[in-house]
């Protein structure tokens, strides 16, 4: 896919570059990285080597068992989730670099935010869009809520829309509709932070005294999806990326802690053993990934699933 910018540099060999964004601020960016994940799975499937550019620091490899104040929440989650080698840097050319010198065989690399790093040569692009916040007012940062200008969407492969209502039409700011897929997060099985072999669902914890716990860009969609799981919460807010410490979480003794896998990954060192976490997935509409394939199989990768 062409994009706007002629300055990027093009430092992979060999493999896809492949980056996932969002066209606003902070608001979608769990959807995106839901998509991460779920493409994560799929490529892994049906036979590609695959690898993941993150982070703002570094450049060095992440893994799961990484400490999430040095590295970050998300690329411990990622890491732990995708179980494929990770790299975080804020410049994603040497990260990129990196990462090849330590897993030449790659066939495909995905960048996670990484739409405004022109530097970074891609051949595929993908913006998330949010339902709720959508284009904002239209204007880019600091005047509104987009890290580039509406046309940019013109020039990328698939913008995918998380919709947690009845699907509308995507418009923007001047009311041009804008040709979206759907995207929903999903997820009702609950993981014990303590013991991570433990499960359970919805029903199991609905006779507890529930404290709901977020700290994340926008908590009230992880308190709602818990309600519409009828579990009855008490409701605990923190600020995104928060970095939680026990006296944070101490709540009644026998009272059960539910959290996002996000700040699961920060509360793992002084986890209880009523204290879970909830697996979100993606469910994407039925034609993005046969088109992401049909995009990475002319020139990369396994040809037959």
């Amino acid at each position: 896919a062409s994009a706007a910018g002629e300055d990027r540099v093009e430092h992979v060999q060999r493999g896809a570059r492949f980056l996932v964004a969002n066209a606003h601020t902070g608001k979608a960016e769990q959807h995106h990285r839901r998509i991460l994940l779920l493409i994560l799975q799929v490529l892994r499937y049906i036979g590609f080597e695959r690898r993941l550019l993150d982070g703002e620091r570094g450049p060095f490899e992440v893994g799961p068992l990484s400490d999430a104040s040095e590295v970050g929440d998300e690329p411990v989650l990622i890491a732990g989730r995708t179980e494929v080698p990770l790299f975080i840097g804020r410049d994603r050319v040497a990260a990129g670099d990196a990462l090849l010198a330590a897993h030449p065989n790659c066939d495909v690399i995905i960048s996670d935010d990484g739409l405004q790093h022109y530097r970074l040569q891609r051949d595929i692009e993908i913006v998330v869009v949010d339902e709720v916040v959508g284009f904002g007012n239209g204007c880019m940062l600091p005047a509104g809520p987009l890290r580039e200008d509406i046309a940019r969407l013109k020039y990328v492969d698939a913008v995918v829309m998380n919709r947690a209502t009845t699907p509308v039409p995507l418009v923007d700011p001047k009311g041009m509709p804008v040709d979206a897929l759907s995207m929903r997060l999903l997820g009702q099985v609950f993981q014990n932070i303590k013991e991570p072999n433990r499960h359970a669902l919805a029903a199991d914890l609905r006779q507890s005294t529930i404290h709901a716990v977020a700290g994340i860009g926008r908590p009230e969609r992880f308190f709602d999806h818990l309600r519409a799981l009828r579990l009855n919460i008490v409701e605990h807010a923190f600020p995104d990326h928060y970095r939680f410490h026990p006296s944070d979480l101490a709540f009644d003794q026998n009272a059960t802690v539910l959290m996002t896998e996000k700040d699961a990954v920060k509360c793992k060192a002084f986890a209880q053993s009523n204290w879970w976490s909830l697996a979100v997935t993606a469910e994407l509409d039925d034609r993005f990934m046969p088109q992401l394939l049909k995009k990475l199989r002319p020139t990369y990768g396994p040809q037959t699933a």
